[in-house]
């Protein structure tokens, strides 16, 4: 396979939400090395400040709740005149909750929503005006969940389905303006999120103990990064982590087959059954989410 040629990141001014961790921070940081300028959004300022330092002079930084319009707005026109205008925006901001729809804790689930689909959107519509100005590129971060879905994770496959849905029609009305939409699918990568959601969430270990070794390891996360970089370089449609994956969207249905619900469905029962005790222990909302996911989505 021939190698990207990623000498155009060079000075492309590329902008991440949710950078302060996991797939935000390596990427800018992998950006950055090949000498893009940066502009990072997320919660936890002292976490983004540090990433931004390992970026380098210039790199551009904003606090911001990407669930709140008006300051995804103010963050990201703030970022186009530091910058000087935007070439790329990677909508990457997202957090992980989980458990039964009987017994999740409400918020939890609408806060899902409102991040890793409300927030989606709205960074998309407030960077729109920058990317048409520069004839620019949008990756919006979705999931292998936006094509498997699993007993627990309801909100969660709602959103990624949705980042899906939003980036393919955003991919048609953004042609005549010159602007390319992608969209990226991940399974289980190394990261804070992951880790913290295996440890903290018993219905996704349960879950994930069952399925396909291929499907449930959790995957370095700069090859995947390597993928992404190769896809903004490439202004891809679609891009993967394992590589593999992106060709098997087209089996969905087939993925997705009652026979794959009827396997699942063996072993969910004593999962629920574990999830409700620990709501009866610790409250809907402890039980639902784990401590960081909790902390940086405010409930």
């Amino acid at each position: 396979m021939a190698t990207t040629d990623l000498s155009g990141l060079r000075g492309s001014r590329i902008l991440i939400t949710g950078a302060a961790r996991g797939i935000g921070a390596a990427l800018a940081e992998r950006l950055a090395s090949h000498g893009a300028r940066l502009a990072l959004i997320g919660l936890e300022p002292e976490t983004l400040s540090a990433v931004a330092q390992r970026c380098g002079e210039g790199t551009f930084t904003a606090e911001c709740d990407v669930s709140d319009i008006e300051q995804v707005g103010r963050a990201i026109d703030a970022a186009a005149e530091a910058l000087g205008g935007l070439d790329v925006v990677v909508a990457n901001a997202g957090i992980a909750t989980g458990g039964p729809l009987r017994s999740q804790d409400l918020r939890s689930w609408e806060r899902v929503i409102e991040i890793n689909l409300l927030g989606v959107m709205y960074t998309d519509r407030a960077a729109l005006p920058h990317l048409e100005r520069s004839r620019g590129y949008v990756l919006n971060i979705a999931s292998t969940a936006a094509v498997l879905r699993g007993p627990g994770m309801t909100a969660y496959c709602a959103a990624k389905a949705g980042v899906e849905a939003l980036s393919d029609c955003l991919r048609v009305e953004e042609n005549m303006f010159g602007v390319q939409v992608g969209v990226a699918y991940f399974l289980f990568l190394d990261t804070d999120m992951v880790n913290d959601g295996e440890r903290e969430m018993p219905l996704l270990q349960r879950v994930k103990t069952e399925m396909p070794s291929v499907l449930s390891r959790t995957y370095p996360l700069p090859p995947a990064i390597d993928e992404v970089v190769a896809a903004i370089a490439e202004r891809r449609r679609r891009v993967s982590y394992p590589r593999w994956f992106v060709k098997t969207i087209a089996l969905r249905q087939l993925l997705a087959s009652r026979l794959a619900e009827r396997e699942s469905a063996k072993h969910v029962p004593d999962a629920i059954r574990e999830h409700e005790r620990l709501v009866a222990e610790r409250g809907a909302s402890a039980a639902s989410a784990s401590e960081r996911t909790r902390e940086l989505a405010g409930f």
